[in-house]
This record gives structure tokens, sequence and C-alpha cells, in this order.
């Protein structure tokens, strides 16, 4: 059972979680568009078995990156924030602005009401799935009813882009098939989104910070998952990017063993 903790303070913890270096920001934001240029490469020479396996990791390359711009951490400003959030979104063929705007309110409100990036935590596991193909849709739809101006603006630009590379994938095809099989792929990817980002960290959440999701443990999973299996650390600290979230874990360990909260072991 899970007993109530106080949390320390970050600066308790070590303010040196907050650090990004010049060269860890950038791995994060570049590594996407390197993981894009080799799914070209991939396709051009014919490794087609290897394209689903690379787009998964674009996947994960673009959740990591985008949390951490949409939470700060980078140390980037304003402009670069914005220009990041469309960016790394365009890749996904999704939205970085209503990901930020649906996301801050995750953090704000789980797990009350008026949260659709949480809504599948609520849900049973082939309820997830059946929610997959509407959860982005869904996602921009109601930061779009949230914003006005300039937010809008972004909004509609990257609805435009997605519709603009799948154009370009059919007026491509008969010179190449790579645009649309990637924009197939990476649809059918946003189908598990739900179920891997929000219904497994927070399947059977509780009341309290401590049980709202979970942490995953390992050598292996979390290096895969780029530290995404860090949830509970993350909900708990969104501020400490996810290159220092193995090291936040760390020094969280004490304050999980005190209030009995026991990592899921993976390999």
């Amino acid at each position: 059972m899970v007993r109530s903790a106080r949390l320390p303070t970050i600066s308790r913890l070590g303010r040196d979680l907050l650090e990004t270096r010049s060269s860890q920001r950038w791995r994060t934001l570049a590594r996407p568009f390197g993981l894009l240029g080799l799914y070209a490469v991939a396709y051009r020479m014919g490794w087609w078995f290897a394209t689903p396996a690379i787009v998964f990791l674009v996947f994960v390359a673009i959740v990591t990156s985008a949390h951490d711009v949409v939470h700060g951490s980078l140390g980037l400003g304003r402009r670069g924030t914005e220009w990041a959030l469309f960016a790394l979104g365009a890749v996904l063929l999704a939205s970085g602005h209503s990901y930020r705007t649906s996301h801050l309110q995750h953090h704000r409100v789980f797990p009350g009401p008026d949260d659709p990036e949480g809504d599948p935590a609520r849900m049973t596991f082939w309820g997830a799935v059946r929610h997959g193909p509407s959860f982005l849709p869904r996602l921009w739809y109601w930061a779009w009813k949230r914003s006005c101006g300039r937010e809008r603006r972004w909004l509609l630009a990257e609805a435009l882009w997605a519709a603009l590379v799948l154009f370009a994938g059919i007026a491509l095809w008969p010179a190449t098939h790579a645009v649309l099989v990637y924009a197939a792929m990476v649809h059918s990817g946003a189908w598990v989104f739900p179920l891997l980002t929000v219904h497994l960290p927070h399947r059977d959440y509780g009341e309290t910070p401590l049980t709202q999701t979970h942490t995953l443990r390992g050598r292996i999973v979390p290096a895969l998952f780029l530290e995404l299996t860090y949830h509970l650390e993350h909900h708990l600290y969104p501020q400490v990017p996810s290159h220092n979230l193995a090291k936040l874990s760390r020094r969280l360990d004490p304050v999980f063993r005190e209030a009995g909260v026991v990592p899921w072991r993976v390999p």
C-alpha cells in the first residue's frame, strides 16, 4: 500500500537536475530529424523491413523532445519554442501546439475532468485502442476551442501541413511511395498513442500524486524509450528534462521506499 509522503523540493533534490547543456538540447531536438533521414535512406536502399522500427523510434524521439519543449526544460526562448512545437509535430503530421495545450491541462487537473489527454486512462485496454484513431483530432479540436489569435494560426498551419503531406504523397506516388507509406505508418502508429502514453502509464491510478501513474525501471527498456518510462518522476517534477529523469529517479528512491511505491521492473 502506498502511503502519503512529503515530496522534497527540486532545490533539495538538486538544481543540477534542471540543467541542459547545449549539446543535450540540440541532440534532443535533432534526433527526430536524423531518424527521419534514416527512414529516407532505408526506403531508398530497399530495406522495407527496417522502416516500421525507424518510424517507431521517430515516435519515441518526438514524444521525448515535445515533452521537454512543452515544459520549457530545454532553455528555448519564446520564438524557438513555437517553431520547435511546429517542427516536431510536423514530423508526425500532428499538432505540437494542441499537444502543449492538452498536456499542460493534463498536468494541472489529472485525474479530474476536462482532461482529454487523460481520458484513455479511464478506459479499458480495448477502449483505449478504439479511441486511437480519434485521439489526436480530439486534442486538436479541444485546443482550437480554447485558443484564439496567434495560437489558432499555429493550429491551422499544423492541420494544413498534415493535409499537404498527404496530398503530396498521393501526387508523388508514381515517382516514389516513400512519402505516402510514411504518412500511413505515422497515422497507424498514432492509433496506439493513447494506449502507450496514457492508458498503460496511468492504469489503476489513485488520487494522490504518488499513485496517479507508474515508473518503470531497467536498463534496456528505459533507454529504448528515451527515459519516458519514468512517468511518475515526470509527473512529480515536470520541469526536469528527459535526459535527467534517470538521475531524478535515483534521488527519489528513498522517498519511494518510505512511501511504499514499488517501481515496475523491466529488462
